[in-house]
């Protein structure tokens, strides 16, 4: 990163009141980090709301978590985003979040792995589901870091949602197209039915995710057959004779009418 650490902090600030005015945190809740050129992690505090943030409540650590500037502490996740930090030397931010819908989809058990929108597979690609650990531990962070390993954006099972991005606005836009993709899914699944695009187009999409330069991710499609095309539908059942006789009657006498 070049940017001056002033500058970082403006922008966690910033992305910090985002997240809070999308609705994709409440009272406390969530938690934004990034990392500077110095190698040093800026990290909002705990117990203080992220739509009301001020730079001077960041808090700023090393890679061990040990504080290096500021008069609050850490968040209560800081072990997560530190052990992502460790393990993806691309990633200079992390955004982690509960928005509504796309925390909906943790609850219950739904991962948004479908091939459905260009957008989505070429920014994110797949989006898995984490199993459950408890927030604020270790355990929490190895699981995290594991999905991380692979994807830019997981959902956490009964938690919420996180994304890494090369720097915190990057971060902030992969939440965002996470919830609104979520969104899309949800009004699917109400309609009844979810058209995937076939393999041959997620190919071109993968493919321009390489043209672009995006980090290549786990395979965009994680669950058999959601890249297919629907089953035709059914054809419906002939009619019975006594219908197909009454069809016909009604129609004759409507064609007289006509004629006369």
């Amino acid at each position: 990163m070049s940017a001056s650490i002033f500058t970082v902090k403006k922008d966690v600030v910033e992305m910090c009141r985002r997240i809070y005015n999308h609705g994709y945190v409440a009272a406390n809740d969530g938690n934004v980090s990034a990392r500077v050129d110095d190698g040093h992690i800026i990290m909002t505090p705990t117990g203080v709301s992220k739509g009301f943030l001020k730079t001077q409540d960041l808090v700023v650590v090393d890679i061990d978590g040990n504080k290096v500037a500021g008069t609050t502490r850490p968040s209560s996740e800081s072990k997560m985003h530190l052990a992502i930090y460790k393990a993806r030397e691309d990633v200079n931010a992390v955004v982690h979040a509960h928005p509504a819908t796309a925390t909906g989809f943790a609850v219950a058990g739904i991962p948004l792995t479908q091939c459905v929108l260009p957008e989505v597979i070429i920014a994110i690609g797949s989006i898995p589901i984490a199993e459950y650990a408890t927030p604020g531990t270790q355990d929490l962070a190895d699981v995290v870091v594991r999905y991380l390993n692979q994807y830019d954006a997981i959902l956490m099972e009964n938690h919420g949602a996180i994304t890494v991005g090369s720097d915190v606005t990057s971060a902030l836009f992969k939440m965002e197209t996470m919830e609104h993709f979520a969104k899309i899914m949800l009004v699917a699944h109400q309609l009844g039915n979810i058209h995937g695009l076939p393999p041959r187009d997620v190919e071109t999409l993968l493919d321009l995710r390489k043209k672009f330069g995006i980090r290549s991710t786990a395979p965009a499609c994680t669950i058999e057959g959601t890249c297919e095309a629907p089953p035709p539908k059914e054809k419906p059942e002939p009619s019975s004779p006594v219908q197909s006789n009454l069809i016909e009657e009604v129609t004759r006498q409507v064609m007289e009418k006509l004629k006369g």
